[in-house]
């Protein structure tokens, strides 16, 4: 089975950051990218939505190409169906991701952490057990970012710019005094391609952290122990989209410098 792609999943282009981070842990792997961008964005729909999209997708990806693995690229449908997915498909491992609280409380000196996410996302429960199971260790400022998934999806500057500098506004004091947020969660996976604009508002000092890395390495673990990683070849991505393909091609080209035109649209 090593042969074999991993499937890579979100309601648009935002997983592409942490396609990006899979693709440098595991040169030689396939993947296949489905952006479900014509039921995006998933941040500000329903539990219930959410978690029937998800285990669609799985299921597609399943019949249709084989996946060894999947990755649920997208923090909301981590929260609304990740368990779900285990559930269904017990011998397929399945990786989520999560808003890295941990992390951040772990490099924080100041114990005052900013997260910014999806609506979706930050009134999970999910999120909340997280949240209060740290709730001793660190000061937790959560803004949820209507809107800005979207902005990104749209490629759109100017709202972009906008929605940043309200939403960082909205956290609190960014610095490294006492009392200041000096460490910035990006908890959706769109955000860390607007870093350089969150960067503007909360200032260089500001450490950030976002879950590509670490969902990559425990990809990682998971394909060694099912014994089913790939040692050689080339790699590749193939990339599928429920929508229009334009906006996953265009991101692919700008962000992973992938060929244009090459994302294939899926009824």
């Amino acid at each position: 089975m090593s042969h074999l792609p991993i499937g890579v999943f979100d309601s648009g282009v935002g997983g592409l950051s942490v396609l990006n981070a899979l693709r440098e842990a595991l040169p030689h792997e396939r993947f296949v990218y489905f952006a479900d961008t014509a039921h995006a964005p998933y941040g500000e729909r329903g539990d219930a939505y959410v978690a029937g999209r998800t285990r669609a997708v799985a299921r597609h990806l399943l019949e249709r190409h084989q996946i060894k693995a999947l990755v649920v690229a997208c923090n909301t449908a981590t929260a609304a169906a990740i368990h779900e997915l285990r559930a269904e498909h017990p011998a397929l491992p399945v990786v989520g991701v999560e808003p890295a609280l941990k992390p951040a409380v772990a490099i924080s000196r100041t114990g005052h952490i900013a997260v910014i996410a999806t609506r979706g996302t930050v009134e999970s429960r999910k999120f909340e057990s997280l949240r209060a199971s740290l709730a001793a260790q660190a000061v937790f400022s959560i803004v949820p970012c209507d809107g800005l998934a979207g902005a990104i999806e749209r490629d759109d500057a100017a709202q972009i710019g906008s929605l940043s500098q309200r939403y960082l506004e909205a956290a609190g004091v960014f610095g490294s005094a006492p009392g200041q947020i000096d460490t910035l969660v990006l908890g959706c996976t769109h955000y860390p391609f607007i870093a350089d604009e969150l960067r503007r508002h909360a200032g260089a000092a500001v450490r950030f952290i976002d879950t590509g890395a670490p969902v990559a390495q425990q990809a990682r673990r998971l394909l060694s122990q099912a014994e089913v990683l790939a040692e050689a070849g080339d790699g590749g991505v193939a990339l599928l989209c429920s929508g229009a393909p334009d906006a996953l091609d265009a991101a692919a080209a700008r962000w992973l410098r992938l060929p244009a035109e090459r994302a294939a649209a899926v009824a």
